[in-house]
This record gives structure tokens, C-alpha cells and sequence, in this order.
């Protein structure tokens, strides 16, 4: 292992490779026959060179190597500067981000980009200005080794403010016997450190933990290089801000305070690793009912860090027994912390009490109503067993005046009658009495 830890370190940064853009020099091989002539035909005819010399022929120029170099510590690109040129331009060509440009200053050889992941390659140019116009020559800085064998599914989190875990994968097409290591780099002090804990499977490091952050600052730079014996292993990379990657604590001191209408809900921020307003947090608070076994009564209920870090809850009494739990997590990300302990409020008298009251309203508009549909049947019953018996009209106690003439020809039959009544007319005869 030592050795091998060793020969990571003599490797753990890749190569660059130079690759000039300017016109190419010429290698470097023994003259041919013909080019002996030539050169023995030149020395012995002293005019020609001569002649070559007054003759305004143009000449290539050509621009030597800028000997590019490469710093991803400080991500400086630097080169050898070089008389009666000028350099015009920058360029670093990013996989992801496309084209990056940066213009010296003055008479500077070098520019300074931002930090950024460097996995995927990375191809830098300088334009030189020169007599023949603009030359550019380009650093190629590679990730070697074989496709599919750096770290995979990398993450980290922090969490109880002074502790960090690390994890990642092993590579699709990485050997059996491949070892990785993580290297944490401090932009601001410039301060590379190794895992110090590492987590294993199988024997190959898959995790690290940290239990001390005070050498980190707000950014940091990760990097997951690879051994193997077999073959060389890609390195993984990448920027994070510990802000965005930590996982909060639960809110701490969460109480009620009840009243006959409603229920104040307190609680204090949570403890973080850098200084926070009240505004960086988003709290969600979950309520629920004791004795309800389903969940189907819980709420959750969210809550901005404006609010002062209390919520009223609408609860009249008697109020029944509840719980409520709190958890938090930054308003620009979604990683919700753990939830708090219970904190009960209210109480079970209360709601056995109410049942009893709403069982007793509940009897008692049944048997109200089962009392008047009886006394209504009785009422109907009694108009039907004793019918109303008409009786004859007094006259003398009765101021009703009588018309004792009857006209028939106002008398107008009942609408409706069919019955025709018959009218008998009676005479009386009066017979003469016999003469004696």
C-alpha cells in the first residue's frame, strides 16, 4: 500500500502535453545527395550568395515555443515571454463550458482563469502577435488513463456543523485492484490535505470521513485520483461550496403556548457552519393529532424564516391532544434536515369531554324529534277517530239575520252537482157543498 501510495503521488496531477499551432520546424535528418551538389555547386560560385542577399525575397519567421505551463492550483497559465512579440489573447476551452477568454495585461506572459473541475480535459491557446500576424499555440492538459476508470457518483455533506462525509463509486471499467484517493485543496490558504478516514469495500477506499473542517474555507476543490497496476486510472474533480452541501441540525427549543383560540408554536435557528440570516431558512412544521392512527389529520405546513420563528395555530378549546415536530433546510436548496422531537400539546380530557358532548347533542336531537313525530301522529289519529259532528244553528243565540223568501231564479245549483231535484207543485181544490 505504501508503495503504491507512493508512485499515486509521483502521478497524482496529469500531464500536459504541448502541441505548437505556429508554422512547424523541420526535423532534423543527414543532407541527401542532391542537397550535397547544391551546397558544393554554392560554395564554389562565390556570386550566388550574392545575388540571394540583394534580392528582396521574404523569409519565414518562425516563432519559438512559448514553453506553456499549467498551475491548477492557482489555475495560472504561464509562458516563456519572448522578445518583439506580443500576445493578443487567452483561450481556455472548457468540455462543458465551451470557450473562456482572458486578455493580458500589458506585457504579461501569463493569465489567471477561474477554478472549474478539470476531468474533462482542458486545451489552452495563446495568440502571439508576430510579423506574420497572429500565431496561436495551444497546451493540451489531459486526463490520461482509461476510459470508464475514475470515480463515479461522487457527493459530499456536512452535517452537525464539524463533520463532512464523502462518497463515490467504483468505476464501470476500473480493475479489480484499483485504489482511489481524495485530496481536498483550500483555494484561499492554498492547503492540500488527504482523507484522513477512509471508508471501505471490499478493500478499495469508497467514502471519507471528516471530523474536523477548520481548514476548509467556503469553496473548496476535490479530487478522487486512481492506481492500479494494471492500467492507468482517470482522476475525478470538482468545486464545492460547503454552504450548499450542508445538511442542517433540527431547530432547536421548539415550545407552545396556548390561549382559548389558538396555540403559538416557538422555536429557535438551527446552528450552522457559517454565519445565516433568517431568511436563508425554510421551516416546515408537521402537526398531528394523537389518536389519529391513519395520518389522515396530520398537516404539514411551511413556514419562511421571515416569520420570526413562530407559527399561531388555530386551535379553539377544548382542543384535543396533538404533537409537532419542526425540520429546516436552506431556502436556495432542498436538503430538509432531520425532524425535532415531539413537543405535545392540548390534552386527552379534552377530547374524551367533547365526544361526550357531541354524543349528548346527538341523543338529544334524537329524541326531540322522535317526541314531536308523535305527538303529530297522535294529533292526525285524533281527527280521524272523532270526526267533527255538525249541530243546528241557534237563531235566538246567533245574531244570523234569516231571508225567509227564497227567489228560485237567484238560486244558482253548486257547481259541479249532477243530482236534478224535481219540484212538485201542490194545489188545494175546494169543492162546493151539496144543496139539500
Amino acid at each position: 500500500m505504501a508503495e503504491r501510495r507512493e508512485t499515486e503521488r509521483e502521478s497524482r496531477w496529469p500531464a500536459r502535453r504541448l502541441e505548437p499551432w505556429g508554422l512547424p520546424c523541420p526535423p532534423s535528418r543527414p543532407l541527401g545527395p542532391l542537397a550535397t551538389t547544391i551546397l558544393f555547386c554554392m560554395l564554389l560560385d562565390p556570386a550566388l550568395p550574392l545575388t540571394q542577399e540583394h534580392q528582396d525575397v521574404p523569409t519565414t519567421e518562425w516563432v519559438p515555443s512559448l514553453n506553456m505551463k499549467f498551475d491548477r492550483r492557482t489555475m495560472e497559465l504561464s509562458w516563456d515571454c519572448k522578445e518583439n512579440t506580443t500576445y493578443l489573447e487567452c483561450v481556455m476551452i472548457h468540455k462543458e463550458k465551451g470557450e473562456i477568454r482572458k486578455k493580458p495585461k500589458n506585457k504579461d506572459c501569463h493569465c489567471n482563469f477561474s477554478h472549474d473541475s478539470l476531468h474533462g480535459g482542458i486545451t489552452f491557446v495563446v495568440k502571439v502577435n508576430s510579423t506574420q500576424g497572429p500565431i496561436p499555440e495551444k497546451l493540451v492538459y489531459a486526463n490520461p488513463g482509461g476510459e470508464g476508470t475514475a470515480a463515479q457518483n461522487f457527493s459530499c455533506f456536512i452535517y452537525n456543523v464539524n463533520f463532512m462525509n464523502c462518497t463515490w463509486a467504483k468505476g464501470r471499467a476500473a480493475p479489480d485492484d484499483v485504489q482511489y484517493f481524495l485530496y481536498i485543496l483550500d483555494f484561499k490558504e492554498k492547503r492540500e490535505r488527504e482523507c484522513p478516514h477512509y471508508v471501505t469495500d471490499s478493500g478499495t477506499h469508497v467514502g471519507c470521513h471528516l471530523h474536523d473542517l477548520s481548514g476548509l474555507t467556503f469553496r473548496n476543490y476535490f479530487l478522487v485520483n486512481g492506481t492500479s497496476r494494471e492500467t492507468a486510472v482517470q482522476f475525478f474533480d470538482t468545486i464545492l461550496s460547503l454552504k450548499n452541501i450542508e445538511i442542517y441540525s433540527p431547530p432547536n427549543n421548539v415550545s407552545v403556548d396556548c390561549n382559548p383560540s389558538h396555540c403559538q408554536i416557538l422555536w429557535d435557528p438551527p446552528r450552522t457552519r457559517h454565519p445565516s440570516s433568517a431568511w436563508d431558512f425554510n421551516y416546515q412544521l408537521r402537526i398531528q393529532k394523537q389518536d389519529n392512527k391513519e395520518h389522515a389529520g396530520n398537516q404539514l405546513i411551511d413556514v419562511t424564516g421571515k416569520s420570526e420563528n413562530k407559527y399561531n395555530f388555530p386551535s379553539p378549546e377544548p382542543r384535543p391532544k396533538h404533537t409537532v415536530t419542526i425540520r429546516v433546510s436552506d431556502a436556495r436548496g432542498q436538503h430538509w434536515s432531520a425532524w425535532s422531537q415531539p413537543v405535545e400539546f392540548g390534552s386527552t380530557q379534552a377530547t374524551a369531554s367533547f365526544v361526550h358532548v357531541y354524543v349528548l347533542v346527538v341523543l338529544g336531537t334524537f329524541v326531540c324529534a322522535l317526541i314531536l313525530s308523535c305527538f303529530v301522529k297522535r294529533l292526525f289519529a285524533s281527527e280521524t277517530l272523532f270526526p267533527r259532528i255538525p249541530h243546528i244553528k241557534d237563531k235566538w243565540s246567533e245574531n244570523v239575520h234569516t231571508d225567509h223568501q227564497i227567489i228560485w231564479e237567484k238560486s244558482t245549483p253548486d257547481t259541479g252537482k249532477i243530482d236534478h231535484e224535481e219540484i212538485l207543485t201542490v194545489e188545494e181544490v175546494t169543492v162546493a157543498p151539496e144543496s139539500v
